[in-house]
């Protein structure tokens, strides 16, 4: 029976978050948990990233996430018979009752954050419920939904975040933290230098307390924008309720365990950095930076303090791109919204830069988003493209406009640490 059904009462103001036999790795049968974990699928670097994830283990997540076979269909029905042989072979097991789980990360700076997974019902934008801060493209969505369709489950957690109190008073904080003071379901290191603890919460005061303080809340998507329009999506094809209704999340309460910000810098793949630099002649400033990474990463977070900013590479320096032309930006930045979205660095790249300048489509074949810099600017270098390296936006900025039902552009922002893929998944027959 699936414990993560649906109601036919009236739909509770805020969110409603729900219990679930976890379907996790039996540490007996793999190599070690870490060694079978993976960043989430938008994450990974491919190709290097996902070849190097396969051979970490037989059983890496990555062959469920990010399947390889010459077309979608085969590498859907290939993902949908690894997970089934899996579960036969006993790699993976459920959990024996329904519950949700807490969930660390620590780093070794003394970074630690705390939160909770479960089944969160899907709900509709106009319950103003999840709140999304970027738009979607919607061939991923339609891939992301063929794939959870093969397999029947989500397969990795989405990012959320909420705002409590701050304080260890509230229900779901004293849950936590009590919670985490047990031994844990897994404990696991994995190559980045994260150590990962896991907890079920079963009690049923426990998880009444959770849920009666979240339905008072809203929640911002720091990463998972997609995988969210997914769980809409296969939720308004069925017509009955039953488990499509909800989707696995990570909560993180970000007035105890604020998130970092990071920002995902864009590779233009057919525009070699000296076309770049030309176009932007009399449009904006444009200085050379010959400095190693680190120093021009400085040297860009204080430009973007006065305005917005970025960094050109691929051809072996560095290119401080900042004041552009204010009648530029009037002619190509939308006037009918807030002008902390006008201001954005990502909204003057997309509306000025790519549409304007460069003419760059916004297409997976002219522009690739990474998370990781060095990797940037490194493929940047190899194929003879252009690396536009990004400074991060503050959390609050993105909330506020979430709040008043602004998207930014696309991959504006990189919230983390993310919860890594692999430690906890939930197959909907459960």
């Amino acid at each position: 029976m699936n414990t993560a059904g649906h109601s036919t009462a009236k739909a509770p103001r805020g969110l409603e978050l729900t219990p679930f036999r976890g379907l996790r790795y039996d540490p007996d049968r793999v190599g070690s948990l870490a060694a079978v974990t993976s960043p989430p699928y938008d994450v990974v670097v491919r190709p290097d990233g996902l070849h190097h994830l396969q051979s970490a283990d037989p059983h890496n997540i990555v062959r469920l996430i990010l399947p390889e076979a010459g077309t979608p269909e085969a590498r859907n029905a290939q993902a949908a018979a690894t997970l089934r042989r899996w579960r036969a072979e006993g790699i993976l097991t459920a959990d024996p009752e329904p519950g949700l789980y807490v969930y660390e990360q620590r780093d070794g700076d003394g970074m630690v954050q705390r939160g909770i997974i479960g089944a969160l019902r899907v709900s509709d934008p106009e319950e103003r419920l999840v709140l999304p801060h970027e738009d979607v493209m919607p061939h991923i969505v339609a891939d992301r939904a063929d794939l959870m369709r093969a397999t029947s489950a989500n397969l990795e957690p989405l990012l959320l975040t909420y705002r409590g109190d701050g304080s260890a008073a509230g229900a779901t904080a004293d849950v936590i933290e009590r919670t985490a003071e047990r031994p844990p379901l897994l404990a696991t290191t994995t190559e980045d230098g994260f150590h990962h603890r896991l907890w079920s919460v079963t009690d049923p005061v426990d998880l009444t307390a959770v849920q009666r303080e979240l339905a008072g809340h809203q929640a911002l998507i720091a990463d998972g924008h997609h995988r969210w329009a997914t769980y809409r999506r296969l939720r308004a094809e069925r017509s009955s309720p039953g488990p499509w209704d909800h989707g696995l999340v990570l909560l993180v309460d970000t007035a105890r365990y604020p998130l970092r910000v990071r920002a995902i810098h864009r590779l233009l793949h057919d525009l070699p950095v000296a076309d770049a630099v030309t176009a932007l002649d009399g449009l904006f400033r444009v200085r050379r930076l010959d400095a190693p990474l680190t120093e021009a990463v400085n040297v860009l977070a204080e430009a973007a303090s006065a305005g917005n900013a970025f960094l050109l590479a691929g051809d072996g320096a560095f290119h401080l791109v900042d004041r552009p032309d204010p009648d530029l930006l009037a002619r190509t930045i939308p006037m009918d919204r807030p002008a902390a979205w006008r201001t954005l660095d990502a909204t003057v790249l997309h509306a000025t830069l790519l549409d304007h300048v460069w003419r760059v489509p916004d297409s997976p074949a002219h522009i690739a988003y990474i998370h990781d810099t060095v990797a940037t600017v490194e493929k940047a270098e190899r194929d003879g493209g252009t690396a536009v390296l990004m400074h991060p936006v503050h959390e609050d900025v993105v909330r506020d406009l979430a709040r008043q039902g602004v998207t930014m552009p696309r991959k504006s922002t990189s919230f983390g640490p993310k919860p890594a893929s692999g430690l906890v998944l939930r197959a909907l027959d459960l």
